[in-house]
């Protein structure tokens, strides 16, 4: 058995390599600056989970005992000065550590680019991050993937929403761009099988599907693939980079923050220039899965609800890592809260069954308008906003995204607790709660805001006036779902329940 160590454990493509670790026979630990992101996803209790910093030297040393291989699969998302230091610092204190402790192979998954071109600045960093390890005191296997297709992934949502909203497509000059796109299977399957590789590499490794196309043609594949008529594109010089990221966080959900990035690394052509992977990692029997494939699987568990991890679950820069603080005092903290209360004679588990499925499709019980305009205003300031939507429909985990909102903690059957990811001058929680009662069920609901400065204090000033209305409308209409769902169940079993078919 082979001791593995994943260092982004939560994120997309970690989220879904460690099950496969799993399933594949190796122990496995997780390093992660959050554990609490863990707690829900169901390989929870087969792992070992180190809380670190990758900023941590001692930390990080500490998670790698006993160690045999090391995935970083760690990328920042984030525009913004020193981010590209701070990554290349990180991969000096990983590195460093897997020398000290005795791991025999890093394994880091980077991004795909020309080799004589000048880079993005994150295409840059990535490239500088596998350097880091190449020359570290560890043999690393570089992967260097291109865009990623599979369900969740951003730049699978970024080709589906821009495609599905316009039936015209003004674009920038680089939708007539080469780019070698790969499915996340492939990707996976790689990253698995670099385990085992008998052979001491030091080297990178281009990984591309078998389809070299123009973005553009990545567009209206998807069309084909999701039953929509092909779009005409017209590239115009006029579009830059920074532009064309507006424009993308007006149309998808994918904020400017994660846009940013991927747009600035479609200027110039990314294609694989060797398959040298293949000596040691064979192609699976029937081929490397072509694009229209890989988004016809995407689609196909997107539509059945099967979302396994997703782009959303990107931390946000600047929102809080650390949970809602459980001292009732606050720990000093100045703090300002909405409560509402109200008892209904549906069952708990009625009103739990729209506590959980709230947000996304399913709405906010309560002022529609004014939800939108706070989201619109987010995105507009460079927030998420409201378009993130939930990765479930019915089901919510610890870590999970609910529009504006994640899912900080949850006691299912009795508490959610979201934590607030638009831009706000403070920090801000949302708490929905039900027990059990003689009669039925009491419901419990709370805001709970941390101002920061003065601005803080005039935002929740401004903003009480209409707490009376959203806050106690979502209160009222949440049970008022709960008790239609009860009657409509009751009514249901009265009745007998239809026969299911197919």
């Amino acid at each position: 058995m082979t001791h593995v160590l994943v260092a982004g454990a939560t994120g997309y493509i970690g989220g879904r390599l460690v099950p496969q670790l799993l399933e594949a026979g190796h122990e496995v630990t997780c390093l992660v600056r959050a554990a609490w992101k863990l707690t829900d996803v169901p390989w929870r209790d087969r792992v070992h989970v180190a809380e670190t910093d990758l900023a941590d030297a001692r930390g990080v040393r500490a998670a790698m005992q006993g160690v045999d291989v090391a995935f970083y699969l760690v990328h920042s998302m984030t525009a913004g000065s020193g981010f590209a230091r701070t990554e290349k610092a990180h991969a000096q204190t990983f590195a460093a550590a897997a020398g000290e402790s005795g791991v025999q192979r890093i394994v880091y998954l980077g991004g795909l680019h020309p080799q004589k071109a000048a880079l993005s600045e994150h295409l840059a960093s990535r490239a500088a991050v596998g350097q880091v390890f190449l020359d570290g005191p560890v043999p690393a296997i570089v992967l260097q993937a291109g865009i990623v297709i599979g369900s969740g992934s951003a730049s699978f949502e970024m080709i589906r929403h821009l495609t599905e909203v316009l039936p015209y497509m003004p674009a920038p000059r680089w939708v007539r761009n080469h780019v070698q796109p790969i499915a996340v299977r492939d990707v996976l399957r790689y990253l698995v099988e670099s385990v085992t590789i008998d052979q001491e590499l030091n080297r990178t490794f281009d990984l591309g599907g078998p389809d070299v196309l123009r973005y553009g043609q990545m567009m209206n594949g998807y069309a084909l693939e999701a039953g929509l008529p092909q779009r005409p594109i017209a590239a115009l010089p006029v579009l830059t980079p920074w532009l064309a990221s507006q424009w993308v966080n007006l149309v998808t959900p994918v904020p400017r923050r994660i846009a940013v990035p991927i747009i600035a690394s479609l200027q110039n052509d990314c294609v694989a220039h060797e398959h040298d992977i293949a000596q040691w990692i064979p192609d699976p029997p029937g081929g490397l899965l072509p694009y229209r494939v890989a988004v016809r699987l995407a689609l196909r568990r997107e539509r059945a609800g099967e979302v396994e991890t997703s782009w959303q679950s990107a931390t946000v820069p600047g929102a809080p890592s650390d949970p809602l603080p459980s001292d009732p005092e606050w720990a000093g903290q100045r703090v300002f809260t909405d409560t509402r209360e109200r008892d209904s004679v549906a069952p708990p588990e009625a009103v739990w069954s729209v506590i959980e499925s709230i947000g996304g499709a399913n709405g906010w019980y309560s002022s529609p308008l004014a939800w939108a305009a706070r989201g619109w205003i987010d995105r507009l300031s460079g927030g998420v906003g409201m378009t993130r939507g939930r990765r479930h429909p019915s089901r919510l985990n610890t870590g999970d995204v609910v529009d504006v909102w994640r899912v900080e903690s949850i006691q299912r059957g009795r508490a959610l607790r979201l934590r607030a990811e638009m831009r706000l001058p403070g920090r801000g929680w949302l708490e929905l709660a039900v027990e059990s009662t003689d009669r039925g069920s009491r419901y419990r609901q709370r805001a709970v805001f941390f101002p920061r400065g003065l601005s803080g204090r005039l935002y929740w000033a401004a903003l009480v006036p209409f707490h009376g209305i959203i806050f106690a409308g979502m209160a009222t209409s949440i049970l008022r779902a709960a008790e239609r769902g009860a009657g409509a169940q009751g009514s249901s079993g009265a009745h007998g329940s239809p026969v299911a078919q197919g």
